[in-house]
Formats: C-alpha cells, structure tokens, sequence
C-alpha cells in the first residue's frame, strides 16, 4: 500500500553519474575523501562507462585532472586536454547510448585554482575569462560532447557560449547552467578530487552566491534562461532544498541538481561508524532533493542506486 500511494518516485533514469579522469594514469587512483569514488585512466573510464550503461544509468558529467595547469587553463581547451581525449574516445566507442555531459569549467586546469582569468589585482576577469569558456566550450562540442555545462558562475556566461556554440553550427549541443551555485563549504571533498587549491588560501565568493541568500538564485537562474540555457542547475542540493522547489515553480526547463561531495561523504562516513543506515539514508536525500522539484540528480551515488535498483 506505501507503495501505491508514494507520491515521488526516483529512478535510475533521473540520476547523472559525476566522473574524474586524470591524464598520465594507466590504472584507477582512490579519492579518499570520496570513498568508491575515483580518478579514471582513460581505459577504467570506458569500462566504467560501459557497466553504467548496462545498470540503466543514462548520463554522465565529467571532469578532468590534467598533469600541467597554468595561469589561464589551457588544458581546458586544448583539442588534446584530458577531457577532450576522453570525449572522442567515448563519442567513438558508444554514439549515442549514453549521454556525454563535460563540466566546463578552467579551475581544475589553473594554477591558482580560480575559475577564470586572474588580473592583477587578484580577482577574476568576468570578460576575459568568457572567452576562455567559449573555447573550452566549442573543443567539448567538437570532441563529442551532447551537453555542456558551464559552472563557473561568470555573469553572461550562457549567452556567450550559446552564441559560441551556434556560430560555429552547433546548434544542437545543449547547455547545462550551473545557475544558482553557491559558495558553499560542502565541496571539500570535491577539490581533493580534482587536485584545486586556491592560491594564497583565497575563496570564490567573488563570483559564487551567498549561502544567505535566496531571491538571488532566482534572477541568476532567470538570466541564465533567457542567454540559452536548456538546463538549470542548484548546487548544492540538499541545504538548498528550497531554491530548488522555487525555481521548478518559476520554468518549465529542465532543472538538475547536484549532491556534491560533502552531502556524498558525510553519508559515507557516519555509514562507515554506524551511527546511520547508509542505504536508507542515501535513498532518503536522492528522495527529498526530487520531491523538491529536481528533474535530474547530479551524485556520486549514481552506480550504488542502479545496483540497488536491480
């Protein structure tokens, strides 16, 4: 009877499943931060892949670690940066069987782990740093990628890179915003994943939102709607539970999610003490963060929920 009268119902097909790939590695690297979770060879992601399409997983997102990174983030863009390689290898291998989702962004690939160009002042380049995603953007659509995503949070970002993509006839890549993603301390985890320090013990509430701060989130995610986008994104998801339910009422787009690291890794360590059933747990926040409205859930605990589903 619960299960009849259940009124939000989760699964597999609503999940995208975050993936590192890091250059110069033959075999699989723990993230220990992130128990389960690792950095990809360019083989282990394919096979990866291969079993999360065959789990009924649809989509995933990744992210690369490169071995140089400089001061503007050019692995981001070079046709033969690690993201890149990874895309035509999977474009080529699996077509259209899974959707290939790349996170654009360039703090994975700077040396001072800021999301764009630093002057010399020491703050991000709103403008300058739009071209760099412009052409990240079009070396992920030409290396295969279906769905790029933008998370760097620079104003006019979703305009620029529309107007990117369809000058250059692709048209038909879509766009992913990371419309309202705060500056949140729940991405620990994460950076240790994509090896990021900010240089100087520095921060990004420069360009990402106040944790504070609500109606904001709306008008970042209206302008992002009216640049192009085709998806929304809330990042986090689950201590912001109430910008997600909001901006589903306020479009019909698409609107994802994502669990980040931090919401990932709590789980796994009160789990690993037993102080919480992982299991329930785990279903109970990809539950409330759909409930809320998200249409897609961007987390680490992708392949556990297909397995589960079985």
């Amino acid at each position: 009877m619960r299960e009849l009268v259940a009124e939000t119902r989760l699964g597999t097909n609503d999940l995208v499943a975050p993936l590192f790939v890091r250059e110069g590695v033959d075999q699989p690297q723990p993230i220990h931060s992130l128990p389960g979770v690792v950095q990809h060879s360019l083989a282990s992601l394919e096979r990866e892949i291969e079993e999360l399409i065959d789990l009924g997983v649809r989509a995933v997102i990744l992210f690369g670690i490169p071995l140089a990174k400089d001061a503007v983030g050019s692995g981001a863009f070079d046709p033969n940066g690690i993201v890149q390689v990874a895309l035509r290898r999977l474009r080529s291998r699996f077509e259209d069987r899974i959707v290939l989702m790349a996170d654009l962004c360039v703090d994975e690939y700077t040396s001072h782990g800021h999301c764009g160009i630093v002057n010399e002042k020491g703050d991000v380049d709103n403008d300058a740093t739009l071209d760099v995603y412009v052409k990240a953007a079009l070396a992920q659509a030409t290396a295969g990628a279906h769905v790029v995503a933008p998370s760097g949070m620079m104003d006019g970002q979703v305009g620029a890179i529309r107007a990117g993509l369809d000058g250059r006839g692709f048209t038909d890549t879509a766009i992913m915003a990371y419309s309202a993603k705060y500056a949140s301390g729940l991405y620990g985890p994460f950076r240790d994943a994509v090896d990021v320090q900010i240089a100087g013990g520095g921060n990004r509430k420069g360009y990402q939102q106040d944790w504070r701060n609500f109606r904001e989130a709306l008008t970042e995610v209206a302008a992002d709607i009216e640049q192009g986008a085709d998806i929304v994104m809330v990042k986090p998801a689950l201590a912001y539970l109430d910008v997600i339910a909001a901006v589903r009422a306020t479009t019909s787009l698409p609107v994802a999610a994502y669990h980040v690291s931090g919401e990932y890794s709590m789980i796994k360590a009160a789990a690993a003490n037993g102080w919480i059933d992982h299991d329930a747990v785990a279903y109970e926040h990809l539950t409330a963060i759909k409930r809320a409205g998200a249409d897609m859930i961007l987390t680490y605990l992708a392949r556990w929920f297909a397995e589960s589903a079985r």
